[in-house]
C-alpha cells in the first residue's frame, strides 16, 4: 500500500475508499462508512486519489465516494479525472454532494458517477447508494424510502400499459396564466369521472420558473434533478418514485429546487420522460417554458393537444405570429396548436369580442377556448397551493376548465371505445 494514501492501520482488505479535499468536512459520511465497512475502507485527497489509482493495489476497489461541495466547482477538471480513472478500472463512483450547483453536478453525472447522493446524509442513504450500484444494471432500485413515502403509485391496475393523452400547455406571453391552466386542468381532469379513477400526471418542464409545486403547496425535492441527469437510466419505477402526489389524485414532477439550464436535458431525454409519463398514466398535462428550446419541437410532436395560451393584446399577437413562423419555417405541426384567449371578454362585452375577432383574422388562427377572467380569487386560489374548485367552486374560470375538462374525457372515451 502507497504511502501516500492516509489508510486506517488495520491489516483487512481495503475494498472502498472516500476521495475529498478534506474528508472531515464530511463527518457523516465518515460514520456511513465505518458503519458499512468497519476498517476496511480509507480517505484520499484529491491530488492523492488519482496517484493511487495508477497503482496495482487499486483494483481491489469496489468502489469510491467523491466527495465535494461548493468549494470544490473550480476543481471539477481533476475530480473529473478520477472519476473517470475509476470508470475505466471498473470501480464504482458514489457522488456525494453539498450545496454543488446543478452545472455542475450535471456535469460530474455525466461523467460516468454511478450513484448520487446529497449531503447531508439521509438515514439510510449511503447503505442503499451502495446496494443499487452492487446490483446488476438492468434492475433499478426506487430511491430511499423518504422520496417513495412522498410519492406512492397511483391506485390502478394499468400501470405500465396506458396509452395516455398528452396536453402540454404554452404560454406565449409572461403571466397569461398557462400554470394556473395547466394546474386546474390536471385536477379537473383526474376529478372528472365519479364512477372511474382517472389517473393524470402533471410534468413541471418550466425548470427555471416552474410554479406547479407553488400552485398545489408541494415541496420540490432534490431527486427531481437526480432523475433529469440520468434519464437514460430511468424505468418506470424510478420514474413514478420521482413524482409527488397531490390529494391522492394528480401525480405531479416538480420543477427542480433551483433554476438549471433548459438544455440541461436532451431532446431524447424529454422523448422518453414524456412517453414514459403517457405509459403510465390516463393523461399526461406539460407545463411548457415560454421560451422554445431545442426539445419544444419534440413534445410538439407527442402532444395530442398543444394548448398556446394568449391575452388580448399586443404582445400576445406578436409572440404568436412569430411561433407560426418560426414552426411553418421548420416543417413543424404547428396546426396542433390549440389557441385559448385567458381574461377573455364577457359576453356583454362587444367591442372586446369584436378586437378578439379582427386578433384571430389577423393570424390567420382560431381562437377555439374563450377562458373568463376569475379575478382574485384565482390569485388567492394559487396563493393557498389549492385547486380553484377546492377556493371558489362557482368561480367563471374554474367552470370553465371544468367544461373542458369533461369534454377532453368524453372524447377520449368515445375514441377508446369507437
Amino acid at each position: 500500500m502507497t504511502s501516500n494514501v492516509a489508510l486506517r492501520p488495520d491489516p483487512a482488505p481495503i475494498s472502498a475508499c472516500t476521495v475529498a479535499r478534506d474528508v472531515q468536512n464530511f463527518d457523516l459520511l465518515i460514520e456511513d462508512m465505518e458503519t458499512e465497512l468497519g476498517e476496511a475502507w480509507g480517505d484520499l485527497s484529491f491530488e492523492d486519489a488519482n496517484a493511487y489509482l495508477n497503482q496495482p493495489d487499486a483494483s481491489e476497489l469496489q468502489f469510491i465516494a467523491v466527495a465535494v461541495d461548493t468549494s470544490d466547482e473550480n476543481n471539477l477538471t481533476l475530480i473529473g479525472d478520477i472519476i473517470g480513472r475509476a470508470k475505466d478500472m471498473d470501480i464504482k463512483v458514489i457522488l456525494i454532494a453539498e450545496d454543488v450547483s446543478p452545472i455542475a453536478l450535471h456535469q460530474l453525472l455525466k461523467l460516468g458517477a454511478n450513484d448520487f447522493v446529497p449531503y447531508p446524509l439521509p438515514e439510510g442513504a449511503l447503505h442503499d447508494s451502495i446496494a443499487r450500484i452492487n446490483e446488476p444494471v438492468e434492475v433499478v432500485e426506487a430511491p430511499q424510502a423518504p422520496v417513495t413515502a412522498d410519492a406512492p403509485a397511483v391506485a390502478t391496475g394499468k400501470v405500465g400499459t396506458n396509452e395516455g393523452v398528452v396536453l402540454p400547455v404554452h404560454g406565449l406571453a409572461g403571466g397569461s396564466g398557462a400554470s394556473t391552466f395547466a394546474v386546474n386542468l390536471a385536477w379537473e381532469l383526474a376529478t372528472v369521472d365519479k364512477k372511474v379513477d382517472v389517473s393524470v400526471c402533471l410534468l413541471d418542464l418550466d425548470f427555471q420558473f416552474g410554479s406547479a409545486s407553488t400552485y398545489l403547496d408541494l415541496p420540490r425535492r432534490d431527486a427531481v434533478l437526480e432523475m433529469l441527469s440520468d434519464i437514460e437510466s430511468m424505468d418506470d419505477d424510478a420514474f413514478r418514485a420521482t413524482l409527488t402526489t397531490f390529494n391522492d389524485k394528480v401525480q405531479v414532477l416538480t420543477s427542480p429546487a433551483d433554476m438549471i439550464p433548459l438544455d440541461l436535458v436532451s431532446p431524447e431525454d424529454i422523448e422518453k420522460l414524456v412517453s414514459t409519463a403517457r405509459r403510465n398514466f390516463d393523461y399526461v398535462i406539460i407545463d411548457m417554458p415560454s421560451t422554445l428550446v431545442q426539445w419544444t419541437e419534440t413534445v410538439l410532436g407527442m402532444s395530442d393537444i398543444y394548448f398556446g395560451m394568449l391575452e388580448l393584446d399586443l404582445r400576445s399577437a406578436q409572440n404568436a405570429l412569430r411561433m407560426i413562423r418560426a414552426l411553418k419555417s421548420e416543417g413543424l405541426p404547428y396546426e396542433k396548436i390549440r389557441y385559448v384567449l385567458n381574461h377573455a371578454p364577457k359576453f356583454t362585452d362587444l367591442s372586446g369580442k369584436s378586437r378578439a375577432k379582427r386578433m384571430a383574422e389577423s393570424l390567420d388562427i382560431s381562437i377555439e377556448l374563450h377562458m373568463p377572467d376569475g379575478g382574485k380569487q384565482v390569485a388567492q386560489s394559487c396563493d393557498h397551493g389549492l385547486p380553484l374548485v377546492d377556493t371558489a367552486a362557482k368561480n367563471p374560470l374554474r367552470k370553465e376548465i371544468a367544461k373542458l375538462a369533461t369534454s377532453l374525457h368524453e372524447t377520449n372515451q368515445t375514441e377508446a371505445t369507437g
